[in-house]
């Protein structure tokens, strides 16, 4: 009765008003004070990340040679491409035995949910911030407005500048409040909340803001914060929402009876999923390549500057000149004049070159030694990029050197895996809240066929225990766990399989006749998904065997000698299938 109670209240007398939401923005004006360096550290990064990092780097002098080279940019632009080339693939598998068939349609129907997310463009992008500043975000949100008013669940990349969480939290779900802040038209907001009428203006939040080539206006935008805050209500953690404008709510749940208890997501969690590159203690963010690897690009393009000034200085000819000379230095350095005039007598150190200096080649090889530290701390090396090294020019010796080489590379993509994970545990949990009504996806069957299957969150709500001895056992909810594998892998690592796969055919690991053989081989060897193809050759020796065995008592009319050898073949199969059994392959 007391929560009812609460939550008529709730309706009547809006928890959230102007005083709470006036409390929200000092919060979030202190957020983001603490989060004034990492700010400027991102925008920095952006524009080291475009080649303008002499506007980070130039002093006071008005000129000067600024030369700049994409050492840098090269190693981020190749680790994305190693990146996408272990794009991730989830597969769904569930925690109980009766849960199979619902993993299974999820395996089939979550690739679907994310490619009309356009997903792959997401993951790019969110794997550039994270190369770049250190740190990747995805939001995972229910979009009310897709698929006609149906909704649907929406991934996207969260720009790192627009979110504020606490100070010295490591987990973003440890995270007090979260605040994620847009700008948007003041004409918008007033066509979509004509209650805002009068009440907008320039933005009153000084969001910080790359450097762009365009001019951006940002005098007829207002900041839209999105505010999400846990509380503990009934002995669990509810979400709650609010969006707001200066001190106007737009909507709170607190505010809503439908919410009130409930709260924004069943599943408790901030919706966003922080990707970092290298772990720092204090923060849920990391660093990244720009942060290593800038002190060196810098010093390069220092090296070059010097140099190049060494080579204009002395490549553009100049003089000594007395003042007394009576040179006419207007027509002396016009050079398309076939007369200088002089007054007087032109004695011989009237006029005198200046003689330049020849640059060290030691000066040279620093550069180059930056280069190579560059590289080197980046994991960039010339091999890696398909270029010889040492000598090796043979294609299987590069590549089997570049597999070796790419470990920071497999590094980084296991990260990816656990935040691409946590993505889609999201996403079956907004499933498991929002799918009431069925909808229809186009996903792959077996041999590669087109299916059409209607799906709806029936098999993924709470599930009824049943009665046992007139006890009610209460209701469980099907959980799932994610194991990721890429998609996309390299072209070494597909060759290798490939290699692999018939290296195994050559050895007779396929003959079911010797199957006993190649389980007991495999069992001793660790290479990936060794498990289905130990459950393969399981399953085919089964039914060789049992055809055999059809085949001869039909021969022989079923006599004793011939009963007694089908049954020892039969041993045979349940040897081989105890083994598979054993290695953890299921039937």
């Amino acid at each position: 009765m007391k929560d009812q109670a609460q939550t008529n209240l709730g309706a009547i007398f809006p928890v959230i008003g102007s005083d709470q939401v006036h409390e929200a923005r000092v919060t979030l004006q202190r957020y983001k004070a603490g989060k004034a360096n990492l700010e400027q550290k991102v925008i920095d990064n952006e524009q080291w990340y475009k080649l303008r990092s002499w506007e980070c780097m130039r002093k006071s002098l008005p000129e000067q040679v600024e030369p700049v080279s994409g050492w840098l940019f090269n190693a981020i632009a190749n680790k994305h491409a190693a990146a996408m080339d272990s794009f991730p693939c989830p597969n769904i598998l569930p925690r109980e035995e009766g849960d199979q068939a619902e993993a299974r349609m999820l395996t089939s129907i979550l690739p679907v949910i994310l490619e009309q997310n356009d997903f792959e463009a997401v993951y790019g992008g969110e794997v550039d911030d994270k190369l770049k500043s250190g740190t990747g975000i995805y939001g995972v949100f229910w979009d009310a407005g897709k698929l006609n008013g149906l909704g649907d669940v929406s991934v996207e990349q969260v720009d790192i500048l627009s979110l504020f969480w606490e100070p010295g939290i490591t987990d973003i779900q440890q995270s007090r409040n979260l605040f994620h802040v847009v700008l948007r038209d003041n004409d918008l907001l007033l066509e979509e909340y004509p209650q805002l009428e009068g009440k907008l203006g320039a933005s009153s939040l000084d969001l910080g803001q790359y450097i762009y080539d365009d001019n951006v206006d940002t005098s007829q935008k207002s900041a839209v914060v999105d505010w999400y805050y846990k509380k503990r209500q009934g002995g669990r953690i509810v979400l709650h929402y609010c969006k707001f404008v200066n001190d106007e709510v737009l909507f709170a749940t607190e505010n809503e009876p439908e919410y009130f208890e409930r709260g924004w997501y069943d599943h408790g969690l901030y919706p966003y999923v922080f990707d970092p590159l290298f772990r720092v203690k204090g923060t849920p963010c990391g660093f990244g390549f720009v942060d290593v690897a800038k002190n060196a690009q810098e010093y390069i393009d220092r090296g070059n500057q010097a140099i190049l000034q060494n080579m204009l200085a002395n490549a553009r000819p100049r003089h000594f000149i007395r003042s007394d000379g009576s040179v006419n230095e207007a027509e002396y350095a016009d050079l398309s004049r076939d007369f200088v005039h002089v007054d007087g007598n032109l004695g011989q150190d009237s006029i005198v070159p200046i003689q330049g200096k020849t640059l060290s080649s030691v000066y040279v090889q620093v550069v180059k030694d930056k280069i190579d530290e560059l590289k080197e701390t980046t994991g960039n090396r010339d091999v890696s990029t398909g270029g010889a090294n040492n000598g090796v020019t043979a294609a299987s010796a590069i590549a089997a050197m570049q597999e070796a080489g790419s470990k920071l590379d497999r590094d980084a993509s296991r990260g990816s895996y656990r935040a691409f994970r946590k993505v889609c545990l999201m996403i079956i949990e907004l499933m498991r809240q929002f799918y009431t009504l069925p909808r229809y996806f186009r996903i792959l069957g077996e041999n590669g066929a087109a299916e059409y299957v209607r799906y709806s969150n029936a098999a993924l709500a709470p599930q009824s225990q049943g009665m046992a001895l007139g006890v009610d056992l209460g209701y469980r909810v099907p959980q799932f766990d994610i194991q990721v594998s890429a998609e996309k892998q390299s072209p070494y690592s597909k060759m290798s399989q490939n290699e692999l796969a018939l290296q195994f055919y050559s050895a007779g690991f396929f003959d079911p006749m010797r199957a006993e053989q190649a389980l007991a081989c495999l069992d001793m060897m660790d290479f990936d998904r060794k498990q289905i193809v130990m459950g393969k050759i399981a399953r085919n020796a089964q039914k060789y065997q049992a055809a055999a065995l059809l085949g001869q008592l039909q021969t022989a009319g079923q006599t004793t000698p011939v009963r007694e050898k089908a049954l020892g073949e039969a041993s045979v199969t349940k040897q081989a299938r105890q083994r598979v059994a054993d290695a953890g392959v299921p039937e």
